[in-house]
Order: structure tokens, then C-alpha cells, then sequence
């Protein structure tokens, strides 16, 4: 084969640029689950939850203990992650708020971008009506919440997740290899869908559990959800969401043995997606320089306080899954005790790709702490759920919510039309003690609640 000058130098440079990439930064696997707690997953859970490949990963990886969501619903907590940023900074508090312009250029996928990633979004994107397409070098977005009944190309019947997984292997075989990557996966299990038929999980699964007896959770039912008082059960014809989806969802034995199996089984479609993924990009020679971290927009009530769904400022709403697999690292850290946040998702990514945060982002690389290093780091951190929905369009009942969460105590104040200094009701619980959060402390403890109170107010302030 004859080569010309300009042909040679064309490989010369190809060569250069695949070498410089070869020995500089790191490709990036973002994986988000919508809905998922921080206990559904079989390495917090032996027991019980069937996950092999996200257990392998939290095996080979580091597990942080104490992952949050700083606003407990899916448009607010990605927005966060993708801007690294509280929602009263970001501006995006409910589903309307929107990535667009100024502030999409500045979000971790976008800035990866301008530095040389090939970058590549999967899957529920959830913030706001404008979806970013073409601001991607590959795109398979979905608006809205999407649905799990898909058709594949040749408009074969296919389960969203099983196709989110051929959209990953499709991504990295026709990727810019010249380029490190970064690919953002967002899967929508093990999120609900409708009432009529909540977790519609790949029928493929339908044997998991299928001899499970699942027990009901310490805080179940009608007696907790009583302990709340009236003005944060009812707001005059509407009650609580949180209470209505209970009743539909877990209102019976039945229901609640069928909800919680559906919720298990979508979660297994993410767990064997995962284990594809990590095949994958062993056979491409690709598994020794890619990051892959694995988490959740925010947890999910299993009838905890005889509540579905998130928001409030329950353990099991806030606090997530979190395993962040580094190849490089030759004896990682297992479990990592320290507080970290879904805004500390941006820092890190950035971290591992050589990109300096933004001044405005408030969040940490989560990295000197898998590293070993030796850092000062959070002892507590401002939980916010602002969403205020008008009356006059779709509207159900949900308080308003700020607190703040320590490693030993948590203050949460409830309130709505953004009147944070009226709450309707307050919590105070030692964690330590009362994991399960049955013992509100707020009046036995009225020294300690009144300088968390106080504390929330100027945390407020810093993060605006």
C-alpha cells in the first residue's frame, strides 16, 4: 500500500492523538437510577435483593455509606448533578425549570465538551421541556418520564432498560475513538409508571422473588402516617400525595407484595445492564481507564411512615446508593463513612477529567477520599425540597421541606406557599439511635432543634 505525504502525516497526527489520549484522561460511565434507595441493592442488603453485577462493582469499587440527595425529586436532584449546584443556586426547583443557554453550557457533560470529551447522554433526562440533543456528540434521550414500553428499530416490542443497554454498546462502537468519553446512562427503573400498572418490569425477571415474602417495614402504615399532624396530612380537600400513593400502591397485603417485587425486578434490569457495560468494555480494551459510578436521584418510601414515593426528609428519601469504580486505584478503599452529596457527582467527574470546577458550583470531589487523602470535610449538610405547586393548574398536596442532616441528628421543617418560618410541623431525630426514625425529638430537645434552626437559616444564606 503507497502512502503520500499528506496520508502519512494524517496517521502521524491520528497516532499523536490516540496516544495523548491513551495516557491522559480518564473515560467516564455515569449511572443514574431514578427512585432507587440507598438499602435496594444486594450489598446493602445481603439477605434478600438479587444484584450480582452491582454488588461486583461495589466490590472492585468504593462504597460511600452516606450518600444524599440534596432535594429528594428527580428534576431538582438532577439538576443539581448536572449543574453541581443547590436548586436555590440553579434556579430549578419543579418540573418547569429548564437547562438551557448559559446554564447548560456550564453543566459536567457540556464542559467535558469544551475540553474533549465525546459525550453522550442514555435514557430520562428529566429537568425541565427542552432536551439538549444536538448539544451532545450522541444522544438517546427521552422526554418527560418516558415509559417502559418500547419498540426497538424494527419495531419489535422491547423493555426500556434491555434497550437502554444496546444503546450503551451502541455508543461505544461508534464512539470518536480519538476522544475519551463521557457517557451519562439514565435509566428510569425502578421509577413507577402508572396506577394501573406501577412497576411494569421485563417480564424476562418474573421468577425473582416469586416465592419472597416480604415483610413490612418497622414504620409502616395508618399508625405512623397518624403520628403527623393534621396540617401536614391534609391541605382542606387534598391529602398528602405521599399518603394517597400508600394507599394505592400498598394499601392491601396483595399490593404490597406486588409493588415491592415489581420495584426489586426493575431494579434487576439495571443490575444486568451493568454487568453487560462492564463485559463490554473489557472486550474493547477499555475497562483499565474508565471511571463508572453508580447512584440514584433520590430514594423511595416502601410504606416507611405510611408514605410513598420521596420529597420529605426520611432516610429513606434522601440517602442513596453510591459505588464509584476507579481501575487505576490497586487497593481502593471499601466503604467510605463520610457525608457525600449529589452535587459532589460534578466535582468529581470533573476531577477525574483534568477540569477545574466553576467557582459557582458548590460541591467536592468525592476523589482525595477514595485516594486515602487526608482532608477536612463536611460534618453536615442543608437538605431543600421547594417544589410549590399552583392550585390553579395540576396540583397535589406536598409540603415544602428544609432541614438539616448531621451524622448523629436530623432537623426537618415542613411547610408550604414558601413560608419556611411558619412550619406546619417539625421533626428532630438522633439517626444514631432511632435509625428508624419513630422518636421526634423536636420538644425534648428544644435547645438543640432551636441551633439547627438557626443553622438551616444561615446555610441558606451561603448557598443562594
Amino acid at each position: 500500500m503507497k502512502y503520500n505525504l499528506f496520508s502519512l502525516g494524517i496517521l502521524a497526527l491520528s497516532s499523536q492523538m490516540v496516544m495523548a489520549y491513551e495516557k491522559g484522561k480518564m473515560n467516564i460511565v455515569f449511572l443514574l437510577a431514578d427512585d432507587l434507595r440507598y438499602d435496594a441493592v444486594g450489598y446493602m442488603n445481603k439477605t434478600t435483593i438479587q444484584t450480582p453485577h452491582i454488588d461486583c462493582l461495589a466490590n472492585d469499587g468504593t462504597v460511600f455509606t452516606n450518600m444524599y440527595a440534596t432535594s429528594a425529586i428527580s428534576c431538582c436532584s438532577r439538576a443539581s448533578i448536572f449543574t453541581g449546584m443547590y436548586n436555590r443556586r440553579n434556579g430549578i426547583t419543579d418540573f418547569s425549570g429548564t437547562l438551557r443557554g448559559e446554564a447548560l453550557k456550564n453543566t459536567y457533560p457540556m464542559l467535558m465538551k469544551d475540553n474533549g470529551y465525546y459525550v453522550g447522554f442514555i435514557g430520562k433526562y428529566g429537568v425541565g421541556n427542552y432536551l439538549p440533543q444536538k448539544e451532545f456528540d450522541y444522544w438517546r434521550g427521552l422526554a418527560g418520564q418516558g415509559t417502559y414500553y418500547q419498540k426497538d428499530k424494527d419495531g419489535n416490542p422491547r423493555h426500556l432498560t434491555g434497550l437502554i443497554s444496546e444503546q450503551i454498546d451502541e455508543f461505544l462502537a461508534n464512539r470518536d475513538e480519538t476522544k475519551p468519553f463521557c457517557l451519562s446512562v439514565s435509566f428510569k427503573s425502578p421509577h413507577t409508571e402508572s396506577e394501573q400498572d406501577p412497576f411494569p418490569f421485563d417480564k424476562k425477571y418474573s421468577f425473582m422473588y416469586e416465592d419472597e415474602f416480604f415483610d413490612l417495614p418497622e414504620t409502616f402504615g395508618e399508625n405512623y402516617y397518624r403520628l403527623f399532624p393534621e396540617s401536614f396530612r391534609k391541605d382542606g380537600k387534598w391529602e398528602n400525595e405521599g399518603y394517597v400513593r400508600f394507599k394505592n400502591r400498598y394499601g392491601t397485603d396483595e399490593k404490597y407484595q406486588s409493588s415491592v417485587k415489581g420495584y426489586y425486578r426493575l431494579i434487576a434490569g439495571i443490575d444486568e445492564a451493568i454487568g453487560k457495560l462492564r463485559k463490554k468494555l473489557k472486550e474493547m480494551g477499555l475497562d483499565k481507564n474508565t471511571l463508572i459510578i453508580f447512584t440514584s436521584d433520590n430514594g423511595y418510601y416502601l410504606g416507611e411512615h405510611g408514605l410513598e414515593g420521596k420529597w420529605y426528609g426520611h432516610e429513606e428519601s434522601i440517602r442513596l446508593p453510591l459505588v464509584i469504580y476507579d481501575p487505576r486505584l490497586e487497593k481502593p478503599i471499601k466503604k467510605i463513612d463520610e457525608i457525600a452529596l449529589n452535587i459532589d457527582l460534578t466535582s468529581t467527574m470533573l476531577d477525574y477529567a483534568g477540569i477545574r470546577q466553576l467557582e459557582k458550583m458548590q460541591g467536592e470531589s468525592l476523589r482525595p477520599l477514595m485516594e486515602g487523602k487526608k482532608i477536612k470535610w463536611r460534618q453536615e449538610f442543608l437538605y431543600e425540597h421547594l417544589m410549590n405547586l399552583d392550585k390553579k393548574g395540576w396540583y397535589v398536596y406536598i409540603p415544602q421541606t428544609e432541614g438539616l442532616v448531621t451524622k448523629r441528628y436530623k432537623y426537618m421543617r415542613y411547610f408550604v406557599n414558601n413560608q419556611s418560618h411558619t412550619p406546619i410541623y417539625e421533626e428532630l431525630f438522633d439517626i444514631k439511635k432511632d435509625p428508624y426514625e419513630k422518636k421526634n425529638l423536636i420538644k425534648n430537645k428544644a435547645d438543640l432543634a432551636g441551633r439547627m434552626r438557626t443553622r438551616v437559616d444561615n446555610l441558606i444564606k451561603v448557598i443562594k
